[in-house]
């Protein structure tokens, strides 16, 4: 039984890792629809994308850090349960400001999925 629990384990965390790349990509292909509504440029979308790039590299030494402080599967449930609700507030952003804070929240949760991702695995 503990076996067959491991597994359920390591599937759970893949499919945590694939919804991850599936929301750091999808601002990508919706673009041109969120750029019609909002009134936003290919200027914006380029400091979008910054915000959470600078937003994931800090995310990783903050994760790495809270990990060690509260452990590694409550770090790892912090880390999705935020980049979630990072991803829904998403829907609510009304101009520049609002999205690139939301972008900036999610990139700094998703950093939580490396560390968080390895760290289980590793675990007895």
């Amino acid at each position: 039984m503990k076996k067959n629990f491991r597994w359920v384990i390591v599937c759970l965390v893949a499919l945590a890792t694939v919804i991850n790349y599936i929301d750091r990509g999808a601002l990508g292909f919706l673009w041109p629809e969120i750029s019609e509504d909002l009134g936003l440029t290919k200027t914006d979308y380029a400091i979008i994308l910054n915000v959470f790039t600078f937003a994931y590299a800090f995310g990783q030494t903050l994760f790495g850090k809270i990990f060690d402080w509260i452990g590694t599967r409550l770090g790892f449930v912090l880390s999705i349960v935020v980049w979630s609700a990072a991803t829904m507030l998403h829907a609510v952003a009304s101009s520049l400001t609002s999205f690139a804070v939301f972008r900036g929240l999610l990139g700094i949760a998703e950093a939580g999925n490396w560390p968080g991702a390895r760290l289980v695995q590793l675990l007895p």
